[in-house]
Protein backbone atom coordinates (compact mmCIF):
# COMPACT_ATOMS: atom_id res chain seq x y z
CA UNK A 1 0.00 0.00 0.00
CA UNK A 2 1.22 3.39 -0.91
CA UNK A 3 0.29 6.47 1.14
CA UNK A 4 1.00 10.27 -0.07
CA UNK A 5 -1.31 13.37 -0.06
CA UNK A 6 -3.15 14.73 -3.31
CA UNK A 7 -3.21 17.98 -4.95
CA UNK A 8 -4.69 19.32 -2.04
CA UNK A 9 -2.73 17.81 0.65
CA UNK A 10 -5.41 15.23 1.54
CA UNK A 11 -4.43 11.92 2.80
CA UNK A 12 -4.49 9.49 0.02
CA UNK A 13 -3.99 5.24 0.59
CA UNK A 14 -3.25 3.45 -2.62
CA UNK A 15 -3.20 -0.23 -2.79
CA UNK A 16 -3.43 -2.07 -6.03
CA UNK A 17 -4.98 -5.72 -3.82
CA UNK A 18 -8.30 -6.81 -4.34
CA UNK A 19 -10.94 -4.02 -3.28
CA UNK A 20 -8.70 -3.21 -0.10
CA UNK A 21 -11.12 -0.27 1.15
CA UNK A 22 -14.15 -1.51 0.18
CA UNK A 23 -16.69 -3.51 -1.95
CA UNK A 24 -18.66 -1.46 -2.51
CA UNK A 25 -16.94 2.25 -3.90
CA UNK A 26 -18.63 4.89 -4.98
CA UNK A 27 -16.71 6.53 -7.32
CA UNK A 28 -14.46 4.99 -10.62
CA UNK A 29 -11.42 6.70 -12.43
CA UNK A 30 -10.76 4.83 -15.98
CA UNK A 31 -7.30 5.16 -17.77
CA UNK A 32 -8.56 4.38 -21.06
CA UNK A 33 -6.28 3.67 -24.64
CA UNK A 34 -8.08 3.93 -28.08
CA UNK A 35 -5.62 2.89 -30.94
CA UNK A 36 -2.27 3.05 -29.08
CA UNK A 37 -3.20 6.28 -27.90
CA UNK A 38 -4.40 7.51 -24.50
CA UNK A 39 -8.24 8.57 -23.88
CA UNK A 40 -8.88 11.39 -21.85
CA UNK A 41 -11.78 13.81 -21.71
CA UNK A 42 -11.30 17.72 -21.05
CA UNK A 43 -13.49 19.00 -17.78
CA UNK A 44 -15.17 21.83 -18.24
CA UNK A 45 -14.03 23.00 -14.75
CA UNK A 46 -11.02 20.84 -13.65
CA UNK A 47 -9.11 20.29 -17.23
CA UNK A 48 -7.40 17.23 -19.28
CA UNK A 49 -8.21 14.02 -17.02
CA UNK A 50 -9.51 10.25 -17.53
CA UNK A 51 -13.41 9.54 -17.57
CA UNK A 52 -14.63 8.71 -14.30
CA UNK A 53 -17.68 9.43 -12.15
CA UNK A 54 -19.68 8.22 -9.68
CA UNK A 55 -21.49 4.79 -8.85
CA UNK A 56 -24.84 5.22 -9.52
CA UNK A 57 -27.66 3.22 -7.76
CA UNK A 58 -27.96 -0.19 -8.69
CA UNK A 59 -25.33 -0.13 -10.87
CA UNK A 60 -21.93 -2.21 -10.26
CA UNK A 61 -18.70 0.14 -9.98
CA UNK A 62 -17.78 -1.88 -14.01
CA UNK A 63 -20.72 -0.84 -15.05
CA UNK A 64 -19.86 3.09 -14.21
CA UNK A 65 -16.58 2.91 -15.60
CA UNK A 66 -18.15 1.61 -18.78
CA UNK A 67 -20.74 4.33 -18.74
CA UNK A 68 -18.63 7.42 -17.70
CA UNK A 69 -16.30 6.25 -20.66
CA UNK A 70 -19.30 6.41 -23.08
CA UNK A 71 -20.83 9.68 -21.77
CA UNK A 72 -17.34 11.79 -21.45
CA UNK A 73 -15.82 10.26 -24.18
CA UNK A 74 -18.08 8.43 -26.86
CA UNK A 75 -15.78 5.70 -26.20
CA UNK A 76 -16.88 2.19 -26.20
CA UNK A 77 -15.03 0.10 -23.98
CA UNK A 78 -14.45 -3.19 -25.42
CA UNK A 79 -12.10 -4.76 -22.22
CA UNK A 80 -12.02 -3.34 -18.54
CA UNK A 81 -9.67 -4.30 -15.83
CA UNK A 82 -9.55 -3.91 -12.32
CA UNK A 83 -6.29 -1.89 -11.40
CA UNK A 84 -6.79 -1.18 -7.90
CA UNK A 85 -8.74 1.22 -5.09
CA UNK A 86 -7.71 4.67 -3.45
CA UNK A 87 -9.23 5.58 -0.55
CA UNK A 88 -8.68 9.87 0.06
CA UNK A 89 -9.49 10.79 3.58
CA UNK A 90 -10.26 14.33 2.83
CA UNK A 91 -11.61 17.61 4.26
CA UNK A 92 -15.44 17.10 2.86
CA UNK A 93 -15.81 13.34 3.57
CA UNK A 94 -13.85 10.52 2.41
CA UNK A 95 -14.14 8.52 -0.57
CA UNK A 96 -12.88 5.16 -2.37
CA UNK A 97 -12.39 4.71 -5.85
CA UNK A 98 -11.77 2.14 -8.28
CA UNK A 99 -9.12 2.23 -11.05
CA UNK A 100 -9.45 0.80 -14.39
CA UNK A 101 -7.05 0.17 -17.20
CA UNK A 102 -9.92 0.41 -20.61
CA UNK A 103 -9.66 -0.43 -24.16
CA UNK A 104 -11.81 1.60 -25.95
CA UNK A 105 -12.86 0.09 -29.18
CA UNK A 106 -15.24 2.78 -30.99
CA UNK A 107 -15.83 6.47 -30.67
CA UNK A 108 -18.45 8.08 -31.13
CA UNK A 109 -18.90 11.80 -31.75
CA UNK A 110 -21.92 12.98 -29.48
CA UNK A 111 -23.82 15.85 -29.30
CA UNK A 112 -23.15 16.02 -25.38
CA UNK A 113 -20.55 14.76 -23.18
CA UNK A 114 -22.19 16.22 -20.00
CA UNK A 115 -19.71 18.09 -17.74
CA UNK A 116 -17.06 17.31 -20.26
CA UNK A 117 -15.77 18.67 -23.76
CA UNK A 118 -15.53 15.05 -25.20
CA UNK A 119 -12.31 12.69 -26.09
CA UNK A 120 -9.04 14.20 -26.04
CA UNK A 121 -6.18 11.84 -27.48
CA UNK A 122 -2.78 11.97 -26.64
CA UNK A 123 0.49 10.16 -28.50
CA UNK A 124 2.17 10.30 -24.68
CA UNK A 125 1.26 12.00 -21.54
CA UNK A 126 2.89 15.12 -20.62
CA UNK A 127 6.28 14.13 -18.61
CA UNK A 128 5.25 17.67 -16.41
CA UNK A 129 1.51 16.39 -15.65
CA UNK A 130 1.92 17.81 -12.01
CA UNK A 131 2.89 21.70 -13.38
CA UNK A 132 0.96 21.59 -17.01
CA UNK A 133 -2.21 24.00 -16.32
CA UNK A 134 -4.43 22.08 -18.53
CA UNK A 135 -4.28 18.91 -17.06
CA UNK A 136 -6.97 18.65 -13.86
CA UNK A 137 -6.06 18.45 -10.40
CA UNK A 138 -6.26 14.53 -10.41
CA UNK A 139 -3.88 13.58 -12.62
CA UNK A 140 -1.36 15.41 -10.23
CA UNK A 141 -0.87 13.30 -7.55
CA UNK A 142 0.64 9.54 -7.18
CA UNK A 143 -1.87 7.96 -8.39
CA UNK A 144 -1.67 8.18 -11.92
CA UNK A 145 2.69 7.08 -12.31
CA UNK A 146 1.96 4.16 -9.69
CA UNK A 147 -1.04 3.03 -11.92
CA UNK A 148 0.57 3.41 -14.88
CA UNK A 149 3.50 1.05 -13.47
CA UNK A 150 0.86 -1.34 -12.49
CA UNK A 151 -1.01 -1.13 -16.08
CA UNK A 152 2.67 -1.49 -17.90
CA UNK A 153 3.06 -4.81 -15.67
CA UNK A 154 0.01 -5.70 -17.02
CA UNK A 155 0.58 -5.71 -20.10
CA UNK A 156 3.85 -6.99 -19.79
CA UNK A 157 1.77 -10.55 -18.61
CA UNK A 158 -0.24 -10.55 -21.25
CA UNK A 159 2.13 -10.30 -23.89
CA UNK A 160 3.89 -13.14 -22.03
CA UNK A 161 1.01 -15.41 -22.16
CA UNK A 162 0.12 -14.23 -25.90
Amino acid sequence: MKIFKDYYNNEVKLSFEDHPFTNDPKHVWVICVHKGKWLLTKHRDRGIEFPGGKVEKRESPEEAARREVMEETGGCVSQLTYIGQYYVHGKGGNIAKNVYYATVSTLTKQSNYYETEGPVLLNKLPENIETDQDFSFMMKDNVLPLSLEQIEKYRKVNQQNE
